[in-house]
């Protein structure tokens, strides 16, 4: 057996998955260009509850069972992103206590299923506020804590176990899986805690490593850090990090360089981190692997550069990773045409269609799986017809047998069909809406797709 696949020792088996957390791997990236430097990405997506915060929930949960903050068979409360309550209830639940979480309603839909079928207490609540308002996640949760028996409100945000969990733990792997050999750690900030902790750690271990931002186009980080400028809050799309004040545990002193990175290049690097280096990350994972590509190729020296897979992109799946929602929040690169064909979501190449023949069984699976209430009917690639939820439910109530769903699309689907051309103005729509109807769109003879009343929100809501 070569040197290259000689077998790694088996690490013993553990009693808990606690046991687990941390001691991530490191991989080096390569197909990526990434200029004179070399660039490890540290897959935190490995710790038993998928990301990264797995760890400020074992340090934030045993330094309040220490100082007696934490009294067995209490509650935990935190307002969060989704991965610190799930690390949360990764620690919480195996050590007995109750979860309460609040939860800013754009979160993936993936977190919000995993915590409640963890048995976790989940309150969503508006995204579109800001601190000190009484429905902003952190405010809302603070009160939560405050009105219940034995809660400890864990508030990450200012917890200092949280950077010390990163100063301890994340900060003395990263060296040594580097031969202590690190010239610049590319982090996000949600609540500050794995900048300030690995920023703390380098600053002591390795004094040359220089700490580098990368942050949504929208939170107000960056521009703290690139021109002292406090710029008014705007709204983005990735999850976890970015934010609209600065956290008591954010030290952006820290920071030697930072990057502004949009949603849809924080998308696309994601997705590239997947299709070149088969690693499914999250969407932060996908603004620090941009923002960490565009600080290696400006350096003109080699670079030892490290940044972090923060969580995985399972809980991603029918968002980053789901080609129509990536299209209908405008958030992939496309050519746009000044008509119709820009507020389609899904073209004919990529619209889930039937057949005239296939069963109402088919169309209503395919109806389900892709999260529409309306199919094209294609014969031979042309349009013949449209099938929604009404004709079917229509179709199979009049059928009162077993074989009601094996009816044919034909014998549903509506036929006569009013279509719009691309080049027709935006105000065609509304009358199609009135009706209750979706807009056909039609060039010449040739169908292009389909316009919902949600994809014409979507459209406004991009050009506001």
């Amino acid at each position: 057996m070569s040197a290259r696949h000689a077998r790694i020792a088996t690490p013993p088996a553990v009693a808990s998955v606690l046991a687990l957390i941390g001691n991530t791997p490191m991989v080096e990236l390569a197909g990526f260009d990434t200029g004179p430097c070399r660039l490890f990405v540290k897959l935190e997506n490995a710790n038993p509850g998928g990301s990264i915060k797995d760890r400020i929930a074992l340090s934030m949960i045993a330094a309040a069972e220490a100082d007696g903050r934490l009294q067995p068979g209490g509650t935990l409360v935190e307002a969060t992103a989704g991965n610190t309550g799930l690390g949360l209830a990764q620690v919480g639940l195996l050590k007995g206590y109750r979860l309460l979480l609040v939860v800013p309603d754009k979160m993936a839909r993936e977190k919000i299923q995993h915590l409640r079928a963890m048995g976790v207490d989940v309150r969503i609540t508006r995204s579109d506020v800001g601190k000190g308002h009484a429905e902003y996640y952190q405010d809302m949760a603070q009160v939560l804590a405050a009105a219940l028996p034995n809660a400890f409100y864990v508030n990450q945000f200012d917890n200092p176990a949280n950077p010390l969990a990163h100063e301890t733990t994340t900060g003395p792997e990263i060296l040594e899986q580097m031969g202590g050999d690190v010239d610049a750690v590319v982090v996000g900030v949600g609540s500050g805690g794995t900048l300030t902790g690995l920023g703390r750690f380098f600053a002591k271990a390795s004094p040359k490593t220089r700490m580098v931002l990368a942050d949504p186009v929208g939170s107000i980080l960056a521009p703290l850090v690139l021109r002292g400028e406090r710029v008014e809050p705007g709204s983005w799309v990735v999850e976890g990090i970015g934010e609209d004040f600065v956290p008591t545990n954010c030290d952006l002193s820290l920071v030697k360089a930072a990057y502004e990175i949009s949603d849809t290049d924080s998308i696309a690097a994601a997705r590239l981190l997947l299709t070149r280096a088969g690693i499914l990350g999250g969407s932060s994972s996908g603004t620090l692997l941009a923002g960490a590509l565009r600080y290696c190729r400006e350096q003109t020296e080699p670079r030892r550069v490290v940044t972090l897979v923060c969580d995985t992109g399972s809980r991603y799946l029918s968002k980053l990773y789901n080609d129509s929602w990536v299209a209908e929040q405008g958030l992939m690169h496309r050519e746009l045409h000044g008509d119709l064909r820009d507020l389609i979501a899904r073209t004919a190449g990529d619209a889930v269609t039937v057949g005239p023949e296939d069963t109402l069984l088919t169309a209503y699976n395919r109806m389900r799986q892709a999260d529409v209430s309306q199919l094209p009917v294609l014969d031979d690639g042309r349009l013949i017809g449209l099938i929604d939820e009404s004709d079917l439910l229509e179709a199979v109530e009049d059928r009162r047998t077993e074989a009601r769903f094996g009816q044919p699309v034909a014998a549903a689907m509506t036929a006569r069909l009013r279509t719009l051309q691309a080049g027709q103005a935006l105000d065609a729509l509304l009358p199609i809406f009135e009706r209750d109807e979706v807009a056909i769109v039609m060039e010449g003879r040739e169908f292009l797709g389909l316009i919902t009343r949600i994809d014409l929100i979507n459209y406004l809501r991009r050009a506001a």
